[in-house]
């Protein structure tokens, strides 16, 4: 075989074998998604495993939506994730893509530990998970509410709970609360998603 043929069939087994040793690595790279909602046969939804590798949003103490007594059980941290995907696309176009999970971990708060001696930290007792989805073709208005009692399925809270109707009158984008999302509410703003309901409460 002539020194030419034999340096272009060298050049062809290099380049078959670059393709054979870099496609499983791109592969491995692209873990498919688990942070879409996924649901039993009865449409229970199950637990996201993996939510702690979302995006954090952020987290507030002993909230309340009404100016009811605290509760006497101690402090609550509320702890809110969405998945990547959906963080990027609110991030461009202001509101968040079908399939969004916005995930409520509420974890305890104490003082007093380790060298701490003001102010609370959070505790490895978590006290309940909440989901909040956008699931357009299975949810009448588009999003569904669920509570979920540890790693157990979770049946869709009904749609004449007051949490529909307060996230409708005082959502700041697509029913969400991003008035509480600090990074965010900046980008919906210069997108102009803001709801008019959301707006007005600002004028009160």
């Amino acid at each position: 075989m002539p020194p030419i043929t034999l340096f272009r069939h060298a050049i062809a087994a290099l380049s078959a074998a670059a393709i054979l040793n870099v496609t499983p690595l791109a592969a491995a790279s692209s873990p498919p998604d688990t942070a879409a909602p996924r649901y039993d046969a009865a449409g229970r939804m199950l637990p996201p495993t993996d939510y702690r590798t979302w995006i954090f949003l952020s987290s507030g103490i002993d909230m309340s939506y009404s100016q009811s007594p605290a509760m006497a059980s101690g402090h609550v941290f509320n702890n809110v994730f969405v998945p990547q995907a959906a963080y990027a696309a609110f991030t461009t176009t202001g509101t968040w893509p079908d399939k969004t999970i916005l995930l409520l971990e509420n974890r305890g708060g104490a003082g007093n530990i380790s060298i701490n001696k003001r102010g609370l930290v959070q505790t490895g007792t978590l006290m309940g998970m909440e989901a909040h989805v956008k699931d357009t073709a299975r949810f009448k208005g588009g999003w569904g509410f669920f509570d979920f009692d540890g790693d157990k399925p979770a049946t869709l809270i009904p749609a004449s709970a007051a949490c529909y109707a307060c996230h409708q009158a005082h959502g700041a984008v697509d029913t969400t609360f991003v008035q509480f999302y600090p990074t965010i509410l900046p980008i919906a703003t210069q997108h102009a998603t803001l709801s008019p309901a959301y707006l007005a409460d600002q004028r009160h």
